[in-house]
Parts: C-alpha cells; structure tokens; sequence
C-alpha cells in the first residue's frame, strides 16, 4: 500500500504530467468540444432572437475552420483576440447581424464581407486598418458603424450607399476632413469624429438633417461654422479642444441642445477648452440661455 501511494504520488509531481494539466485547465468550452469530437454546432447559444457564437478574449491569431461551417450564426463576436487577417471565407456566414472584431490587429477586411447582406453592426474599431473595402457598401441593411482607433485617412466614395447607417464612430483616426460620403448618410443620428486632425466642418453638414449627436472635440478646428447651426435635430455637440474663437449667432437655433453641458456623457453644448473671445467665456460660464441671447440680439443690432 505505502510502495503504490509513493507511486502514485511521484507520478503526480511529474513536471510533464502537471504541465499537461495546467494546460488542460486552461482549455475553453469550445476547446473541449473539438477535441471531444462534438459537434461545434453545440457550442452556439441560441436566445430569444439570435444564434450566437463568441470567441472572445482566447489569444487567437487565427480563426478555427469550423466557424465557416456554422452557417446559422448572427451574430459573431470575435474581439480582443490577435487576429491579424479574417479570411475571406467569412462571407459563407450570410445570416450575420452582428460582427465584433473589435481590439484585434486586422490591417484590412476582406471584399467577400460584401455578401453579409444581412449585416446592421459591424464593430471593427481598434484595429491596424489603414483602409475600407469599397465592397463594404453593399451590406445595405448596415445601421451601426465602428472604426475607430485605427489608422484611416480616408474612406471610399462608395460608402455614401449605406442608406439605412444611423452611427457611424471615425473617432481616434488620421482624418483631415470628414469624408464626402458622410454627408450622403441622410439617416445617420449619431457621428463621432473625435480625434482626429480635423481643421474644419464643411458646410455640407446641414446636410445630416436627422443628426441628434454630434462629436468633433481633440481636433484642431479653427471655427464654428454657420451651416451646423441648421441641424436642428442636435441634442449633444461637442466641440470640446478645439482652436474655436467665436460662435456664429445663429447658434440660438439649436435649441434642443438645452444647456451647456460639461460631463463628456450630458446632453447639450460642450464648448469648454476653446480660445473663445471676450465676452463669450463668460456667457458661457453663465449657461446656454445668456449666451443664446446675447448672440440674438448681437445678430438684430
């Protein structure tokens, strides 16, 4: 009896039977299930609307071949992983909804995502992504658009067809300008171009009739132009670190801002940390109601 415990006991400490254990406590459900020989299938979540798949956080740099096979999936997430590449095989996956590849290391996404007509989110921001296919405007049904925290300049003419996008984030990029086919998004309610090296807001953004959310602030814009004064749909504009100097006095017809807001998160007109002329810090010190009149009646004088 003594002799067998010994055994047994020397065997436990192996080094290379514990570092096999180690490593078994470390696999996943879906590591299981393959290496069971299930079938993957098992591993989706299928909830009250969606057939799921997540394969979040693993430290994959590649993606599994089985995934192309789940033919069911809408929605995929894929973030905080190291992938590198998603191949082109994603566009077998027709029924997606939603796709999260965000916090990977993608330099580019393939054309074959033009077949996920299904398609209304797509997050692929903090990744390496120096450009957009123009293949990307044919997921028509796209409503939600996440790139921000990459490396883009620029955006294909192309995307100005997403007619039913509402938010489009571009936030922490290397835009210059906002793009032009921004401007054909008559739909979008929520746009964030922060962080960038924006100089300027062209005075096509009157053109985002249905804007309720507006966000410009880190850039370096020189001033408030009068053209966004006529999208009175705004609720929250923030403008916050800019090299803004004075304020249009048409300003007043923003009405549904409500207040000056000073919490990132608030509702209404955030304009702190701008080099604004006298007497208009102020004005503004003294909320949105002083600084609208003022501005009123400097522009019937």
């Amino acid at each position: 009896m003594g002799a067998g415990k010994s055994r047994a006991s020397a065997k436990d400490k192996d080094p290379k039977r514990m570092l096999l254990v180690k490593r078994r406590q470390k696999f996943s459900s879906w590591d299981d299930t393959l290496l069971s020989g299930k079938d993957p299938r098992s591993l989706l979540k299928r909830g009250m609307r969606h057939v799921s798949f997540n394969l979040v956080t693993k430290g994959m740099t590649d993606i599994p071949d089985f995934l192309w096979g789940l033919s069911e999936v809408q929605k995929l997430n894929l973030s905080h992983n190291q992938l590198r590449v998603l191949p082109p095989e994603v566009g077998r996956l027709t029924r997606i909804v939603v796709l999260n590849l965000c916090g990977n290391r993608l330099k580019s996404l393939p054309r074959e995502i033009s077949r996920l007509q299904s398609l209304k989110v797509l997050f692929a921001n903090m990744n390496c992504l120096a450009e957009v296919p123009a293949e990307l405007s044919l997921c028509r049904s796209l409503e939600v658009l996440s790139l921000s925290h990459n490396r883009l300049s620029q955006l294909p003419a192309s995307l100005a067809d997403l007619c039913r996008l509402r938010k489009l984030n571009l936030s922490n990029n290397g835009f210059v300008h906002i793009p032009i086919c921004v401007f054909s998004l008559k739909q979008l309610d929520f746009l964030h171009v922060g962080s960038n090296r924006l100089e300027n807001i062209a005075e096509s953004i009157q053109c985002l009739a249905s804007l309720q959310i507006f966000i410009a602030e880190n850039n370096n814009i020189h001033s408030f132009p009068r053209s966004l004064c006529l999208v009175t749909s705004l609720e929250l504009l923030n403008l916050n670190n800019n090299d803004i100097q004075t304020l249009p006095e048409e300003l007043y017809l923003l009405c549904r801002l409500g207040r000056i807001a000073w919490n990132p998160m608030d509702k209404g007109l955030h304009i702190s940390h701008n080099p604004l002329s006298k007497p208009l810090p102020e004005l503004v010190e003294g909320g949105l109601e002083m600084l609208f009149s003022y501005l009123k009646d400097k522009k019937h004088n």
